[in-house]
């Protein structure tokens, strides 16, 4: 049977496939999806983790278990979990472990733009690397059979164009691969540092086994066509060659990505006069390219930064200027992310524009979109988790050099379940006078209402155990009198706790209590609900174009407030002086 399948659609149909019977991940673009389809397949036990080193652990218990298990997360996420993901190398596995990781060339919606084939010879561990659908699901089902045979994670490396694009996959049916005995073996599975060096030189033997394997891997393909031209390249990138050079050009197709396949390399540059290696950002390929000696062409042409496509790749080897794309002359509207019209964040960052000598540090979320003109509050943001700890470092400084700002540190409430209650212990821990703003929205918003920890849902759609994040933040030690609970729809009631946290001289903490407006059973609540503006009585201050609402615009010389968009949170009425805007639907 024939679907038509994104990536990340054909990741989760191969993992069910596979027999697979464990699947973790935290929500994050552009893999988010895998978990999602995953979790409509009952025979796979599928969750939310709080962040990605727990889900890789999850998973990695499983595996040694004796059951197939897949953890899920961007590039970024890796990071989080490198420390599992390094030591699984050394114990290896029982059931199949397969690690997912989904790379963000371009940017599209991450904090950086890093290679993660790079991980796969630091952690010494086997990497495969789809092209396309087909291969999403084939490969993972490959993947899980390579990590039982190496005794060893693999890592299934796929980009945002691999994970979003859609593509026709034949699927099959599922083929239970059991849940195997788990045998007693500190040796191999309780890494002490005396374990750990016994385990080094196996992991180095595994290696090399795979070394081998990869000269024979259906995955290294050579397609021959004209020999003047040769191209090495591996996932998306292939997929641009071919669009550029079709017939005019031979492949060597890289599926297994590490170890490499250094002989079929060799023979396949010996047969073609000009040898290109077209990948995108970092020279991978191109360096273990050229550790073999073999002269070849790669990012001195090809750019390092941004997505490839086409047109670049066309540009960068022909010297092609003229675009072979379809061209059209209307421009598209420049449209620049913004908080949504209704959101609870917004009236937070109103009431902190109004204090003076503040730093605010800010976290990965919807949130983030704080730093947008005209609200422009962010002074940072580094990673999830750093809105509160950058500020304890940049509070401590602050008070080495006798400055007066104020330090603000806000995250959200899936960011603070992710990597910040840690953050809060340091906080709390290192006598840090900071103010500390938790928003609550009763999801993980910006990658599409997931659930989390705090939202008594599971992934399955489960009831499950509510984490109250206040609770949280009474049992780290915060002083339950520097505590304030606000709806942020409430202006006064939020300016009044700012105020509070800006005076206090020790550890403060407001929490902003008001569920994501984009939610459907906020929609449906909220529906017919809108404000408007009574031009008689507009003065034309434009007090409410500054809180940065997208359905508030002048238009003709007066205030209009798109009715479709407005939910009727009614922060421009209150921040409006002249009475001018009122709502309608109460």
């Amino acid at each position: 049977m024939k679907k038509f399948l994104t990536g990340n659609e054909a990741i989760a149909r191969g993992a069910y496939e596979a027999g697979c019977l464990l699947a973790a991940a935290y929500p994050g673009t552009p893999s988010t999806e895998i978990l999602e389809n995953i979790s409509q397949y009952s025979e796979i036990y599928s969750e939310w983790s709080p962040n990605e080193k727990v889900a890789l652990e999850v998973a990695s218990g499983a595996s040694i278990a004796g059951s197939r298990a897949l953890a899920a997360m961007k590039h970024v996420g890796l990071n989080v979990a490198s420390d599992p993901m390094f030591t699984m190398a050394y114990t290896g596995v029982n059931g199949g472990l397969v690690v997912v990781n989904a790379d963000d060339p371009g940017l599209h919606s991450s904090q950086n733009e890093q290679d993660n084939r790079l991980v796969a010879p630091h952690a010494k561990v086997l990497m495969l690397e789809p092209s396309d659908g087909q291969e999403c699901l084939d490969f993972v089902k490959a993947a899980f059979a390579l990590s039982e045979e190496f005794d060893s994670p693999v890592l299934f490396r796929v980009t945002t164009r691999v994970c979003h694009s859609k593509s026709i996959v034949e699927i099959g049916e599922r083929v239970e691969a059991g849940i195997k005995p788990y045998v007693k073996d500190p040796a191999k599975y309780v890494m002490s540092p005396g374990n750990a060096l016994k385990r080094h030189p196996v992991v180095e033997e595994k290696l090399l086994r795979a070394k081998d394997y990869s000269e024979t891997c259906p995955f290294n393909r050579i397609e021959w066509g004209n020999r003047k031209i040769g191209i090495i390249t591996s996932g998306i990138s292939y997929q641009h060659a071919k669009e550029v050079f079709g017939e005019q050009g031979s492949y060597l197709k890289l599926g297994m990505t590490y170890p490499l396949p250094e002989q079929k390399i060799r023979d396949f540059a010996a047969q073609v006069d000009t040898l290109y290696i077209i990948e995108e950002n970092d020279p991978y390929l191109e360096q273990q390219v050229r550790s073999l000696g073999i002269a070849c062409i790669g990012k001195e042409r090809i750019p390092i930064c941004g997505e490839l496509n086409a047109e670049i790749v066309r540009r960068a080897l022909l010297g092609e200027t003229e675009p072979k794309t379809y061209q059209v002359s209307q421009k598209p509207t420049a449209r620049p992310p913004v908080l949504c019209a209704g959101c609870p964040h917004r009236p937070l960052y109103v009431a902190l524009k109004k204090l003076k000598d503040i730093v605010v540090t800010g976290d990965i979320g919807c949130y983030t979109l704080g730093m947008v003109p005209p609200l422009s509050m962010l002074d940072t943001v580094i990673c999830m988790g750093a809105g509160i700890s950058s500020g304890i470092g940049f509070e401590k400084v602050n008070r080495m050099a006798g400055r007066k700002e104020k330090i603000f540190g806000i995250m959200g409430d899936s960011t603070f379940f992710h990597s910040g209650i840690t953050s809060l212990i340091d906080a709390v821990y290192s006598n840090s006078n900071m103010a500390i703003i938790l928003l609550d929205n009763s999801t993980t918003a910006m990658t599409g209402h997931q659930e989390n920890p705090g939202t008594g849902v599971n992934l399955m759609g489960q009831p499950a155990p509510v984490i109250d994040l206040v609770n949280v933040v009474k049992a780290v030690g915060v002083k339950p009198e520097n505590i304030r609970i606000v709806d942020p729809y409430d202006l006064a009631e939020t300016e009044k706790a700012v105020q509070e946290a800006y005076a206090s001289q020790e550890l403060f903490v407001v929490v902003t209590k008001q569920p994501c407006a984009l939610m459907k059973d906020v929609q449906k609540k909220r529906e017919g609900l809108y404000c408007y503006s009574d031009a008689e009585k507009c003065k034309k201050c434009k007090a409410c174009l500054r809180t940065g609402c997208p359905a508030i615009a002048m238009k003709n010389g007066t205030i209009h407030i798109d009715k479709a968009q407005c939910n009727g949170c009614t922060l421009c009425q209150q921040v409006c002086k002249f009475d001018a805007i009122a709502k309608v639907g109460e």
